[in-house]
């Protein structure tokens, strides 16, 4: 196939340009109806190409036309047998991908630094997880990958296991070794699903991990906004062999998927897949060669240093600010509203940034000369080392994964029971041993802490508040000053209970 097509998005531009009546949705019909204050920043182009599902635009959930076109260059380009456009985000294709492999009460393994929409996928299949724990870096409080080890243990342990899913890379860009987990994974003969969110660039340049189709993963959802050029929240997921049901994808995402897809999303998509097909490596060449510089940079800054890793994402750089006796939570609100730098996220001693081919010389000088005006501010060569912040828990006692398969108490009722059961909202104090019925994660980078179905940990608990307490945003409960949580109620976790 040529790669320089575009059908999809030629003709969203042919259709913007034809002199017509409209008379279907939206309702500013190409911009006629919008605001002028909204029309005067974004500009008139861009309405006049945000159509409908047109007779020449094809139907993304039949597709027959344009977009099972983009679609197939898509799935030549990245290496899969068969793609599919996303308008919901990856959590849309990670739902599916659960909702496709599992079904009511299926086991599933997973790693318990999963992202939430992982546990809405377990809420949405019913499905049953068996969490193994990642790698765990205490000093940096960093999860890594899962390792191939904690796979088979987990797969002999429960060998009617639907389906394995491991996030790769990580939110800090760490991948694991996933050749050999898809070795293990089909040994049994089940399917892989990768959450490669933050990878859909790794094919496209030698110097960055190996993409998880190329490994033979069977099912990948990556989030082409993250790290190539598409609109945010327009993504891809991608299968490959004949252990995932198509038809159970096509739908899963019917569910999950506006019926009113949005084409500027869509167009986003095909033009994205087309720049990284024809100019990948070069585009990512002079990325790497901005990391390497920001690298070196901060590097020698007194105080700080990056965070390194054998089997890392190079685009992915943390930094640990903690020896400066700040969070990363405090150094993440300096940067942003003083020095006009802002990073992915930021968690108790790191910041994380992105850099991609978007970025510029400039944008790695300015960050630089940032991160010095903060060395300067609050570095000491006499700072105590009873002030550096960490967490305090041992490898062997992280909130996130203390004892194994599960967090804390483990998993008493599945996600999808606990979300559905009757409640009530109690003081946090007295939710201890009790059944979580909501997730609880900071975010970013959304890896719940508590999900529904989880007994309620005091390490669990005690971790939320420290993360509250130094800065961070806790998200998804109900609560978000943690005072309450709501938890199954005692009669209908009594219920559910005795019918398993």
């Amino acid at each position: 196939m040529n790669q320089n097509q575009t059908p999809l998005l030629d003709a969203i531009i042919s259709n913007a340009k034809r002199i017509h009546a409209p008379f279907y949705t939206p309702g500013h019909k190409g911009g006629k109806g919008i605001s002028p204050k909204l029309a005067n920043y974004f500009g008139k182009a861009v309405f006049n190409a945000d159509l409908t599902e047109l007779t020449e635009l094809d139907c993304l959930f039949a597709p027959q036309g344009v977009i099972q076109q983009a679609q197939q260059l898509a799935a030549e380009a990245f290496g899969a047998s068969q793609t599919w456009f996303l308008v919901n985000g990856s959590t849309s294709g990670i739902e599916a991908a659960i909702m496709a492999t599992c079904g009511d009460r299926d086991q599933i393994i997973l790693p318990r630094n999963v992202h939430s929409s992982a546990i809405s996928g377990l809420i949405l299949s019913g499905a049953m997880p068996i969490f193994i724990n990642p790698e765990y870096d205490s000093t940096l409080d960093i999860a890594h990958s899962i390792t191939p080890q904690s796979l088979e243990k987990a797969l002999q342990k429960h060998p009617d296991t639907k389906a394995v899913m491991m996030v790769y890379p990580t939110y800090y860009g760490v991948c694991g070794d996933i050749l050999a987990i898809a070795k293990i994974t089909h040994e049994y003969n089940i399917p892989l699903l990768v959450d490669e969110a933050h990878g859909a660039h790794f094919k496209f340049h030698p110097q960055l991990p190996i993409s998880a189709l190329n490994v033979g993963a069977d099912l990948t959802v990556q989030s082409t906004h993250k790290t190539l050029g598409a609109m945010t929240q327009a993504s891809m997921l991608h299968v490959q062999g004949d252990r995932i049901n198509i038809n159970r994808i096509d739908k899963a995402l019917q569910l999950l998927q506006s019926t009113s897809p949005s084409y500027l999303l869509l167009a986003s998509l095909d033009a994205a897949r087309q720049q990284i097909a024809l100019h990948g490596k070069e585009l990512l060449t002079h990325t790497l060669e901005l990391v390497d510089k920001a690298k070196k940079g901060i590097n020698q800054i007194p105080g700080l240093s990056v965070f390194e890793h054998f089997d890392l994402d190079k685009t992915r750089l943390t930094v640990t600010v903690s020896k400066l006796g700040i969070t990363g939570f405090e150094a993440e609100e300096i940067l942003d509203e003083e020095l006009n730098v802002t990073p992915e996220f930021a968690s108790l001693q790191h910041l994380t940034f992105i850099i991609s081919f978007g970025n510029t010389l400039s944008d790695i000088e300015q960050l630089i000369k940032a991160f010095t005006t903060l060395s300067q501010k609050y570095h000491s060569p006499l700072l105590n080392s009873s002030k550096v912040i960490g967490t305090k828990f041992s490898s062997n006692n992280s909130p996130l994964f203390p004892c194994g398969e599960g967090v804390g108490g483990g998993v008493s009722l599945s996600p999808r029971q606990a979300f559905f059961a009757a409640t009530e909202t109690v003081p946090i104090k007295e939710t201890i041993n009790r059944t979580c019925a909501e997730i609880i994660c900071p975010y970013p980078p959304g890896i719940p802490v508590l999900m529904p179905g989880e007994l309620i940990t005091v390490a669990a608990l005690e971790y939320l508040q420290h993360i509250k307490n130094m800065g961070g945003f806790i998200s998804n409960c109900a609560d978000t000053n943690l005072c309450t949580l709501k938890v199954v109620n005692n009669s209908e976790q009594s219920t559910v209970s005795s019918e398993q």
